[in-house]
């Protein structure tokens, strides 16, 4: 039986299931999960950049009243497998950045174990390091891949000739900052180790990834790893794979075996040990005729990386298939830095690599004296210009016909600083947006019928705050033909059945594909009057249709700003974004999503930025008092609207994802908007004041 999901009027705008609990408090995050007489750590982490520990003294720490344990290098459990760095935690004296945990201590209280680790004192051998990434960086080197298994380096044509004789070139250099996840819900672990193996509470993206991660580390059978994750205040990537602090939680909660241990990293330290993007730097060249069509196009993208482990944003990426060019080259060169070590941020490679691309294609505009959308228009490919393949489901010029309509596109004035309102100077700007699709098969779905009408449905998913708990209740009632109020839904915990990461905007199509995939199995076996107790597991079937496809979701954003201009001050007033991502399960969850998107990239135009002091390695605005993000007071209206599709390419369930393409064009279309404001080109983010005083 083959099961399409079609969205009743009832439930297509079913409002948040696990809201009340949240407003209530009483949905149990992380730290608040009840165990008996849990103890709290706190961290020693290295002063340093690079080094080692040459002795360290905990006698004062031991001796205060309320701790438990000290544990340093000295006398901490051996891992299993220590041969991923970031996890290698306490297994040696060596450190590779500042931040890095060298000790910990275990107390009574939280307040008890701050103050005692305050008291430990290391000596260090301090060894020369390097913390600042530049263009010129002399030890810059060719990764083998980067993020997401992409190629590092493509080439079609002859790019440099091409563009060498181009008609029109462009040639410029672009910089996004540093930016650290901050999640409203820090990370946070709570540890207990018992005879049945070892339980973790979790602030994750994924409960089975976790395990997975985690329990070779210990040498333990994944089986004897549960995880547990019911509830999720936020992520944007930074917890899609566990970091040192859930390690170092683990081995503590190993040393006092039978007593659960609660770590939750303040502010500040998420700022060395949680992630972050890692700034880039961006050569974009375009070469066009007098008509605006590219004949080349060349990206190339110098990035950071840590010394003792590789992440590589593939920030070059999104150029390889955005416009038609016959001839493309695009590269990735990265600096090994003596700095904490990257990992995703919400949609990492498309994010900033649409920043460099997108403003260049506005300078073109300008260049050839072209409407922005225009030049856009000329450049549409027709196939994907890197693969070969058709697009899917390609309607990225749907969504600036609609947008255009939408936001008055024909009130930009075409002569940038050409506008005013008073004191200030007022202008528009577009940029594109896009995605690729992914589904991970490897998720599973139990359907069990309780009786009396109600089902059971089991995943082991997760909700970061995106609506999962309302998304998958509404799929598997509308898949199961009965109302949402006859599904109890279990996620977020890894004795259920296999779940994927909420990553890559993958959530809802790789999970909501293995319930459908029940869903249908259930009705083919016990129809539609099941006896109590009927149950069926099935895993989320394999999707032919995209094969030989471009799978990919689009969108533009467009952006009106204005400027002060005596002080520079920008104010963004409005915001919309139109985009193209197949069937929308639900909007009201996702507008949330698409608007939590643009916010993010309207931080990144505007606000955020980690500033890393290169003499001490260490990024000294690490709290939110001083590393920016935007509040209500920062944009005047915002809005979000979709084109109205189903993808049958991408199974009955006719989604694509949605939880990063909102970010993506956000900044360049802000940064164009100001360039027509003031004629002022900003080409490194963040967008300050000072920036704008030409």
């Amino acid at each position: 039986m083959s099961i399409t999901v079609s969205p009743s009027a009832t439930n297509a705008g079913l409002t948040r299931i696990d809201g009340p609990a949240k407003v209530t408090g009483t949905a149990a995050y992380a730290f608040e999960q009840p165990v008996e007489s849990p103890l709290y750590l706190h961290p020693v982490q290295a002063t340093i950049a690079r080094g080692s520990v040459r002795s360290i003294d905990t006698s004062r720490a031991s001796s205060l009243s309320g701790v438990v344990d000290v544990m340093t290098h000295e006398n901490a459990p051996r891992l299993a497998d220590a041969s991923d760095a970031e996890y290698a935690i306490l297994q040696g004296p060596e450190i590779g950045f500042r931040g890095q945990f060298l000790a910990a201590v275990v107390a009574d209280t939280p307040e008890i174990a701050r103050h005692a680790a305050g008291l430990v004192t290391v000596d260090y051998e301090v060894s020369e390091h390097d913390a600042e990434l530049r263009w010129d960086h002399p030890e810059l080197y060719a990764p083998e891949q980067v993020n997401a298994g992409k190629a590092t380096d493509t080439a079609t044509g002859d790019a440099d000739a091409v563009l060498e004789q181009a008609a029109v070139k462009l040639d410029r250099m672009y910089s996004t900052p540093w930016e650290n996840n901050n999640p409203m819900e820090p990370h946070t672990t709570i540890a207990l180790w018992n005879d049945e193996g070892l339980t973790l509470y979790e602030s994750t993206q994924g409960v089975h990834p976790v395990r997975m991660a985690i329990a070779p580390v210990f040498g333990l059978p994944p089986d004897d790893v549960h995880v547990i994750a019911p509830h999720v205040g936020g992520g944007f990537g930074s917890k899609g794979l566990p970091h040192a602090n859930l390690v170092l939680t683990a081995l503590a909660a190993q040393r006092l075996r039978g007593r659960a241990v609660k770590f939750a990293l303040t502010r500040q330290q998420m700022f060395s040990v949680a992630g972050y993007r890692s700034p880039t730097i961006q050569r974009v060249q375009l070469g066009a005729d007098p008509s605006g069509r590219l004949a080349a196009l060349a990206v190339d993208v110098v990035v950071q990386t840590s010394r003792i482990k590789e992440f590589v944003e593939q920030a070059a990426s999104p150029a390889r298939m955005m416009y038609a060019a016959e001839h493309r080259r695009t590269s990735h060169r990265v600096a090994a830095l003596d700095v904490p070590i990257p990992s995703w941020m919400r949609a990492p490679g498309e994010c900033p690599g649409m920043f460099g691309l997108e403003v260049a294609m506005d300078e073109l505009a300008e260049e050839l004296g072209l409407d922005p959308i225009e030049l856009r228009e000329r450049n549409e490919p027709e196939i994907d210009p890197e693969t070969g393949k058709p697009f899917a489901n390609r309607r990225l010029l749907d969504c600036f016909r609609l947008g255009a309509e939408r936001f008055g596109w024909d009130r930009r004035n075409s002569r940038p600083g050409s506008r005013w309102e008073g004191r200030r100077r007022l202008g528009i700007g577009v940029a594109s947006a896009t995605y690729p699709y992914m589904r991970q098969r490897a998720s599973s779905a139990r359907i069990r019928y309780e009786g009396e009408g109600v089902y059971a449905v089991h995943i082991g998913a997760a909700d970061l705050g995106t609506g999962t708990w309302t998304t998958l209740t509404q799929i598997a009632a509308e898949c199961l033909d009965v109302g949402v109020e006859q599904i109890r839904l279990q996620i977020g915990d890894s004795s259920l059945p296999m779940a994927t990461v909420a990553g890559g905007s993958s959530g809802t199509a790789s999970w909501g594909s293995a319930i459908l995939a029940a869903a249908g199995r259930f009705r083919e076996e016990h129809g539609t009057a099941p006896e109590a107790g009927a149950e069926v597991r099935v895993r989320s079937p394999r999707q032919l249709e995209t094969e030989g496809l471009s799978m990919h979701s689009f969108g533009a954003h467009f952006a009106e700003v204005s400027v002060d201009a005596d002080t520079g001050e920008i104010r963004v007033d409005r915001l919309l974004g139109v985009f193209s991502a197949g069937r929308i399960i639900n909007p009201r969850t996702a507008r949330s999503q698409f608007l939590g998107g643009m916010t993010m990239g309207l931080g990144m135009a505007l606000h955020e930025q980690s500033v890393m002091d290169p003499r001490f390695g260490i990024v000294v605005n690490h709290d939110l008092a001083e590393y920016h993000v935007p509040t209500n007071a920062d944009v005047r209206d915002m809005e979000a609207v979709w084109l109205d599709e189903f993808d049958e390419h991408v199974g009955p369930l006719g989604a694509r994802g949605i939880g990063e393409i909102g970010i993506v064009g956000t900044a360049a279309a802000i940064a164009n908007a100001a360039c027509n404001a003031t004629g002022i080109r900003v080409r490194d983010l963040p967008i300050t004041p000072d920036k704008l005083l030409g």
